[in-house]
């Protein structure tokens, strides 16, 4: 079992910056690929970025040069780094775990609003 913990959302202008915390705690935590996806309405959580248990990164189209996902394993702990935000990053974010980036993505945390004003 895998509890995942997110922090760090809120409320930032246009154009400004937040950073997204996910603590780990239950199984090794370097064990599992970390993810952050985001809630589309009508659909499945799709992936902003995830790291694999190596450190390989992968990111949406929407979100490339802008949000960096790192991890931390020292901590038990995984990053997302949101520069130059925009109004449509608004959204619920979620920190999972996953064996590997191919999934299953069977841990959650309970969201991180994210809400950018114009």
């Amino acid at each position: 079992q895998v509890r995942l913990i997110e922090s760090g959302g809120g409320l930032v202008q246009a154009g400004g910056s937040l950073r997204l915390s996910c603590a780990a705690s239950g199984r090794t935590f370097s064990g599992y690929a970390m993810g952050w996806f985001h809630q589309v309405p009508g659909k499945e959580r799709e992936p902003v970025a995830t790291i694999s248990r190596n450190g390989t990164t992968t990111y949406a189209d929407s979100v490339k040069g802008r949000f960096t996902i790192s991890r931390d394993n020292g901590k038990n702990t995984v990053y997302l780094q949101m520069n130059s935000l925009k109004v449509e990053d608004t959204d619920v974010y979620y920190c999972a775990a996953a064996p590997s980036t191919l999934g299953p993505w069977s841990y959650w945390g309970q969201g991180a609003q994210v809400t950018v004003s114009s």
